[in-house]
């Protein structure tokens, strides 16, 4: 399987690894900022074990990588508490409009006029998957959870510009800062049994596994394909609690369900398509 190709399906598995995430956030009885930092020192392990012998710059790329990924999972963890999972995952996936402006500045990697077709496509279908629960959610939860969206448009960028180097220690600092912000949070109280279990699978899978994949597939996608091609994981955050908890999505999910997941496919299909004509 060649680079790209591989480096699609990690992105793919990722948005899988992180839908799983507002679910578990949900059972974890426990600060949102105890979560975000506990969470965080769990895939640190995890990312630390993968590596095994990370080779820390300090450039600007990796560190405002670090920051960014830092505010990025901590603010989703606290707007997961304080608005629907779904609000705080759709809000969060404004980010590729985010990056489609910044990338040229940051980049270089002009977007093509398909990728601005897919960006609305796809954020209108995110927008009718959520029609009405949007309007229920936390007004600071959603605030947060748009912040969120830009913090990761930064991450994002931050780790494409290292596609030369290495992205994955960016994400670990991003990891034992988090843990330092939440640190302080950690002693109020305990979590319970249930909770613990919920913590061990956001830090080793959801959080861990899955920032191992993406820090290798960023090396051979573009900025815009490394937002939009994972924005499959709002889509999929339903279905697991329809599987788990039984909640049936509406008419509006379906129908915005299969436009994220057109527009993401023609999109990839059309940039084949332009890349093969070009060669």
């Amino acid at each position: 399987m060649e680079k790209r190709s591989k480096a699609i399906l990690f992105l793919l598995l990722s948005a899988i690894l992180w839908s799983s995430g507002g679910l578990f956030i949900k059972m974890v009885s426990w600060h949102p900022v105890a979560i975000a930092g506990l969470r965080s020192l769990i895939a640190m392990t995890v990312i630390l074990a993968y590596i095994r012998h990370p080779r820390f710059t300090f450039t600007f790329p990796q560190i405002g990588g670090a920051i960014a990924y830092a505010v990025t999972v901590t603010l989703f963890v606290i707007a997961t508490k304080l608005t629907t999972a779904a609000n705080a995952i759709l809000l969060q996936y404004t980010a590729p409009v985010y990056v489609a402006f910044l990338s040229a500045w940051v980049l270089q990697e002009r977007p093509q006029w398909f990728d601005w077709v897919t960006i609305g496509m796809a954020l209108g279908g995110m927008a009718l998957f959520f029609l009405d629960d949007l309007a229920s959610g936390g007004l600071l939860g959603n605030a947060l959870a748009i912040l969120s969206g830009v913090s990761f448009a930064f991450l994002v960028l931050f780790m494409r510009k290292q596609r030369n180097e290495s992205p994955f220690e960016t994400v670990l600092l991003g990891n034992l800062l988090t843990g330092v912000i939440g640190l302080p949070f950690m002693f109020g109280s305990m979590p319970d049994a249930q909770s613990w279990v919920g913590l061990f699978f956001l830090g080793v899978i959801q959080l861990g596994l899955s920032y191992v994949l993406y820090s290798k597939a960023i090396k051979h996608v573009t900025a815009i394909e490394a937002t939009l091609i994972p924005g499959i994981e709002p889509m999929l955050n339903p279905i697991w609690v329809f599987l788990i908890l039984g909640e049936e999505p509406g008419k509006w999910a379906l129908i915005g369900g299969c436009i994220v997941l057109i527009s993401v496919t023609l999109r990839s299909l059309i940039a084949v398509r332009r890349r093969d004509l070009s060669s």
